[in-house]
């Protein structure tokens, strides 16, 4: 009688040289990290760098946020195994409210995000907002055009140039925001308390990702806050604290 055959053991999916940002490292185990990654084709990525924190480790100094990196890895679990991290050239330097402003980013990244899927359109925003934080432009619209782009990616467009019934914004009325609805006309009322007040004229400049004017500036950091928190789901965002600190006069 013949021996059963034995299976084939699946081996393990290997990447080289994937280019992506640290988004946020945390202890694992005596001397290694788990590393939360954003990367150009497998979206977020966790992966534990084993020894990454012992002095010597070539990783030690190359897993930090803001970089462009070359990440090479392999694994099929939750958690690969990292094995490089390379710089690849460029760095966001930033500090004061644009640092703060990037934690945010990373956060959002963090918690509104799904391990292995991809979502190449946002890492090209992810680094175009990185840039824009860089090059010293006016930290308000980098965010707002950021979370527009971003929940549109994830498939959470907002409707900005219509109301709830289908009828063109008008600049001059004002309007509720119902969450996954869209504008509201304010006489008819919303059950939601909490939906910020908005003008058609702030709508419309959202939809044109024109923040030029400190009115509508102003009314969209209020809905995109409303609309992040729902998809959000109570979970709280640190860096936003971090920024009313740093904002304060």
């Amino acid at each position: 009688m013949n021996a059963p055959a034995t299976l084939p053991r699946s081996r393990p999916i290997a990447q080289d040289g994937e280019a992506g940002y640290v988004l946020h490292t945390y202890p694992f185990k005596e001397t290694s990290l788990v590393v939360e990654a954003f990367t150009r084709d497998f979206g977020r990525v966790g992966l534990v760098a084993k020894g990454a924190r012992r002095p010597a480790s070539p990783l030690r100094g190359a897993l930090m946020a803001f970089q462009p990196l070359l990440l090479s890895w392999s694994g099929r679990g939750e958690l690969k195994a990292l094995h490089r991290a390379e710089w690849c050239g460029g760095h966001y330097q930033l500090a004061g409210l644009p640092l703060i402003c990037g934690f945010y980013l990373n956060e959002l990244m963090l918690k509104l995000t799904a391990r292995d899927d991809p979502h190449e359109r946002l890492y090209l925003d992810y680094e175009g907002a990185l840039a824009a934080l860089r090059d010293g432009a006016a930290p308000g619209p980098v965010l707002r055009r950021f979370e527009r782009r971003m929940l549109a990616e994830l498939g959470y467009a907002l409707l900005l140039a219509h109301d709830v019934h289908g009828a063109p914004v008008v600049p001059e009325a004002h309007y509720v925001y119902a969450l996954e609805r869209g504008p509201m006309p304010a006489e008819q009322g919303t059950r939601d308390a909490s939906a910020p007040s908005l003008s058609g004229r702030a709508l419309l400049d959202m939809e044109c990702d024109d923040y030029s004017d400190p009115v509508t500036l102003h009314q969209a950091r209020a809905l995109m806050r409303h609309v992040i928190n729902h998809y959000l789901g109570g979970k709280p965002l640190h860096s936003r604290q971090l920024l009313r600190e740093m904002q304060q006069p």
